[in-house]
């Protein structure tokens, strides 16, 4: 790789010559450009699941066994100035709802 001489700049191919892009400097010469890039090894992403024993479990009525017990939980799902959506999973046969308020 080639740079200017007045600037310092990387010499890149112009119409039929190599030039500066900052400044008026330009040559006949061949410039040899060469780039590489090293890539390392992709580290690998952990996935932590969360166990549903560690969740408040609340007094909410299940629609599908009439279980009055729930796994509860709120995630932001809508814009920051909304209120949280509130989830609820039944302690029983794991049907999964939410709440908007």
């Amino acid at each position: 790789m080639d740079f200017c001489p007045k600037c310092g700049a990387v010499l890149i191919q112009k119409r039929k010559n190599f030039g500066c892009a900052r400044c008026d400097y330009s040559t006949k010469d061949k410039v040899k450009l060469k780039t590489s890039e090293k890539i390392d090894e992709k580290t690998k992403v952990v996935v932590i699941k969360k166990e549903l024993n560690t969740f408040p479990i609340v007094v909410e009525k299940c629609k599908k066994c009439d279980n009055d017990k729930a796994y509860f939980w709120t995630i932001q799902t809508r814009a920051g100035d909304e209120a949280e959506t509130k989830f609820f999973k039944c302690t029983k046969c794991n049907h999964t709802w939410r709440e908007y308020r």
